[in-house]
């Protein structure tokens, strides 16, 4: 028996890669991207500036000005500004507003904004138009009327202190829903239409009724689109200041907004204190931003590559 000692053909090396080609710069594009530094960098400078005051003694700032080289940096005015403005009690009321005001708008806007895009409803078109031309009146007109209204509206004592509409948060729900909910509308009716009709009339082939359309077909089609809006609305609902100023008298009900207030002295005021109270107001919006940044910039940017 013999064995075949013959040596192995040799394997031939794999092809060497084609040189990398090298992406050409253009001019244009260097010149883009210098403006949205330019114009992000003039966006974030106040906030900038407010936190690198608030990190300082007033003594220092006051001595040497906001735009000189620190000698001592700390965070005592954060704690300060936390204690003696009470914000915990006015986070509280914040959100006691703000997260029911966006569940209701962003529920009430889809179902309307399902019937007028998905629906063959006669009228949808002007409906549509109304609610986006809610949101041309200005704000302040209707100040007045609305509060001689929530002052004649009665409510029972566990919902509202005064038994009126008046100084509940009722009356600033209320009203944020009825302002909001017109450009949700329009988003969502929007971006119900460019979704595949297929997907509906194969769910009314299955049997699928109106609401099981709406609500296990249609929304989780919608979520990165109710993400970005839920963004958008919480920011507005937490930064407002003049409904609860108009419709409270309690000041233990304000929202946050107003905590800033009760850093102010009636002689003096501290800016660095007043800085680091912004600050930590503004960190919750910038958390739910952080939170829902990838749904935020997928509705963003819904339908730039169609077509």
């Amino acid at each position: 028996m013999t064995v075949d000692t013959a040596p192995a053909a040799p394997v031939a090396a794999p092809p060497a890669p084609p040189p990398a080609r090298r992406r050409r710069v253009r001019p244009g594009s260097l010149g883009v991207h210098a403006f949205l530094m330019a114009v992000s960098l003039a966006f974030l400078a106040p906030l900038l500036l407010a936190v690198y005051a608030s990190l300082r003694p007033y003594d220092e700032t006051a001595e040497y000005g906001y735009f000189s080289l620190p000698k001592h940096l700390s965070f005592d005015y954060y704690k300060q500004a936390f204690s003696d403005s009470g914000m915990t009690k006015y986070f509280v009321n914040t959100l006691i507003i703000a997260v029911p005001g966006v569940l209701v708008t962003l529920f009430l806007a889809s179902f309307v904004a399902f019937a007028v895009s998905r629906l063959k409803l006669r009228g949808g078109i002007v409906l549509l138009m109304l609610f986006t031309a809610g949101n041309l009146l200005p704000q302040q007109v209707i100040v007045t009327p609305l509060y001689v209204l929530f002052n004649r509206i009665p409510l029972p004592y566990w919902m509202s202190d005064s038994m009126t509409m008046f100084d509940s948060y009722w009356a600033v729900i209320v009203v944020q829903i009825g302002f909001q909910i017109g450009f949700c509308v329009f988003v969502l009716a929007n971006f119900m239409r460019t979704l595949p009709q297929e997907i509906l009339e194969a769910a009314i082939v299955d049997g699928a009724g109106v609401w099981t359309q709406y609500w296990r077909i249609t929304l989780p089609l919608c979520r990165p689109a109710l993400a970005a809006l839920a963004t958008l609305q919480f920011t507005w609902m937490y930064n407002d200041f003049l409904w609860a100023l108009v419709f409270m008298s309690d000041g233990d009900k304000l929202p946050v907004t107003s905590a800033l207030n009760n850093l102010r002295g009636q002689f003096f005021t501290d800016y660095n204190l007043l800085a680091a109270g912004s600050v930590i107001v503004a960190l919750p919006t910038l958390l739910v931003f952080l939170l829902l940044q990838r749904h935020f910039i997928a509705g963003l940017t819904l339908g730039s590559s169609k077509g």
